[in-house]
C-alpha cells in the first residue's frame, strides 16, 4: 500500500475532541500528522485530494479482541487477510488473541507478529498468553513479552482455570500495569454445550451451556482482582447476571473492565432454530436470550460495558460445513461491526454517535495503555471516515476475510466505513458489487 503522507480531506464532519459531527469542514494531513481542521481549505500541489461527501470522521477505531490465526492456522486467516478485513470494517488498530500455533507465549512469537505487520496500515498489537502453551499450568514470561510488544495477557479460547494461577497472573498484572483478559467459562458446568442452555436448547434437543458457567468464573475473577489489586478484563460478556456482577465490582472500586461483541447485542439463541442449525450462529459464549441482549445494551448505556469488539474468529468452509455439534465456535465480525452498531444502538436512539465511538476509539486503548488518536493539529493522523445512512448488501463477494463464516451474509446493512488513514497510509473502501 502506497504512502500518502499529505492528504486533503474535503467535506467531512469530525466527531470527538470537542467536535459533535454537526458541521462539515475540511481536514489537512501533512507528513502523516493532522495539520489543519477548517472549512474552505485549498489543495496544494504536494497533497492528494479526497472528497468525503459529508461523511463523519473520528479517531481510528480499535477492536481489542480478534483472532488472526497466524502463525499456524493460515488456512483460516493470515495477518494480511485479517488486516484487510479490519480496514474494510473501519478499524485502524486491533489486538490479536494468542490461540495460534505456536501460541503467543514467548517474546519471539510476539516479535514475529509485530514484524509481519510493520508494513500494514492496520496496527496489530499481540496479546500474550497467561500460561505457557495456554495449558493453564505455569505462568508465561509476561515481562519479556511486554518488552517485545505484547499489550495484555490471555489464554482466550480457554479460561485460566486454576484460581491459584489466576491469582499469580493478577499479581503480575498489578506490577506490569496491564490487564489479564479471561475467557470466563467454568468448563465443568459448560461442556459439552453447543448453544445456550434454555428453552430453545431443550426444544431442539441440544446440550446447552448455562449462563451460570460464565457467571461463576466472573465472580471468581472479580474476587481475585480485589484480593490482588490486579486488572481483570472480562472477555465477550454475554449474560444479564454477568453484567450485574461487573457493575457491582465497579461500584466497589475494583479494577474490572469488560467488552461485548456486536453479535451478543444483536442476535439471540432463537437464531439456531430460525436458521435450521446454521453453524454460523454457533459461538462461545453462545447467543443467549433476548433478556440477555437487552442487558448488554443496558450495560453499554450506563458505562458498565466500556468496549465494543467483534471476537473475529475465522474458520474454513470445511470446518463449519458440518453437523452443528461438530462445528467449531466463532464467526467473523470485522466487516459488519459498524452496521450492527448503527442498527442496534444508533438508529433506535439508545446511544449517541459520540457514546458509541467512545467504545470503539477511546476505551479499548485506555484499557490497553495505548495512545488515543485525537482530532487536533499536530496529532498523528489515525482516522476512520464513515457514514450512518448508506445501505449496502453484505454479499459473499464483500467478505474481506479469508474465511466466510458470518451469519450476516446476504443481509442488507446500513452504515459503513468508507476510508481509513493510519501510519501515513490512506485506504478507500470500495464495494465490489
Amino acid at each position: 500500500m502506497n504512502l500518502t503522507p499529505n492528504l486533503l480531506i474535503k467535506n467531512v464532519k469530525p466527531v470527538g475532541n470537542g467536535f459533535d459531527g454537526g458541521e462539515t469542514t475540511d481536514l489537512r494531513i501533512k507528513d502523516g500528522l493532522i495539520a489543519e481542521i477548517s472549512a474552505g481549505l485549498d489543495q496544494n500541489n504536494a497533497e492528494e485530494l479526497f472528497d468525503a461527501g459529508g461523511a463523519f470522521v473520528s479517531g481510528g477505531w480499535m477492536d481489542m479482541h480478534v483472532h488472526f490465526r497466524e502463525p499456524g492456522y493460515e488456512h483460516k486467516e493470515t495477518i494480511e487477510s485479517g488486516c484487510r478485513s479490519a480496514m474494510f470494517g473501519g478499524f485502524t488498530e486491533v489486538a490479536c488473541m494468542p490461540n495460534t500455533n505456536p501460541p503467543i507465549h514467548t517474546r519471539d512469537v510476539v516479535e514475529f507478529i509485530k514484524n509481519k505487520t510493520k508494513d500494514q496500515l492496520v496496527e496489530v498489537h499481540p496479546i500474550g498468553c497467561v500460561t505457557k502453551s495456554r495449558a493453564g499450568k505455569s505462568i508465561a514470561e509476561m515481562a519479556d513479552m511486554m518488552n517485545g510488544g505484547a499489550v495484555a495477557f490471555s489464554d482466550d479460547g480457554d479460561p485460566v482455570y486454576s484460581a491459584q494461577v489466576m491469582r499469580v497472573a493478577l499479581e503480575y498484572s498489578s506490577m506490569l500495569g496491564v490487564p489479564i483478559i479471561n475467557h470466563e467459562e467454568d468448563l465443568d458446568l459448560s461442556r459439552p454445550g453447543h448453544m445456550h442452555e434454555g428453552e430453545v436448547s431443550a426444544r431442539l434437543g441440544l446440550e446447552g451451556s448455562p449462563s451460570i458457567a460464565e457467571e461463576v468464573m466472573i465472580a471468581r475473577d472479580i474476587l481475585l482482582a480485589g484480593f490482588t489489586g490486579g486488572h481483570i478484563h472480562v472477555a465477550h460478556i454475554s449474560t444479564r447476571k454477568a453484567v450485574d456482577l461487573v457493575r457491582k465490582a465497579k461500584a466497589d472500586g475494583l479494577n474490572v473492565t469488560t467488552e461485548v461483541c456486536t453479535h451478543h447485542f444483536d442476535l439471540t439463541d432463537e437464531e439456531v432454530q430460525f436458521r435450521s442449525f446454521d453453524t454460523n450462529v454457533k459461538m462461545h459464549p453462545p447467543l443467549r436470550t433476548q433478556d440477555d441482549v437487552d442487558a448488554m445494551i443496558e450495560g453499554l448505556r450506563d458505562g458498565t460495558i466500556e468496549v465494543i469488539c467483534t471476537d473475529h474468529a475465522p474458520h474454513s468452509i470445511e470446518e463449519k460445513e458440518v453437523e452443528f455439534i461438530y462445528a467449531p465456535n466463532g464467526i467473523i465480525g470485522l466487516d459488519t461491526a459498524w452496521s450492527i452498531c448503527v442498527k442496534r444502538l444508533l438508529k433506535p436512539g439508545l446511544l449517541t454517535l459520540t457514546e458509541i465511538l467512545e467504545k470503539l476509539v477511546v476505551n479499548p486503548r485506555k484499557i490497553l495503555k495505548l495512545d488515543v488518536p485525537r482530532l487536533k493539529p499536530a496529532s498523528k493522523a489515525n482516522l476512520t471516515l464513515f457514514n450512518t445512512e448508506e445501505e449496502w448488501l453484505y454479499s459473499a463477494n464483500e467478505v474481506r476475510s479469508k474465511s466466510g463464516n458470518s451469519p450476516y451474509i446476504g443481509e442488507k446493512m446500513t452504515g459503513r466505513a468508507i476510508a481509513i488513514y493510519n501510519k501515513g497510509r490512506f485506504c478507500v473502501n470500495k464495494l465490489k458489487s
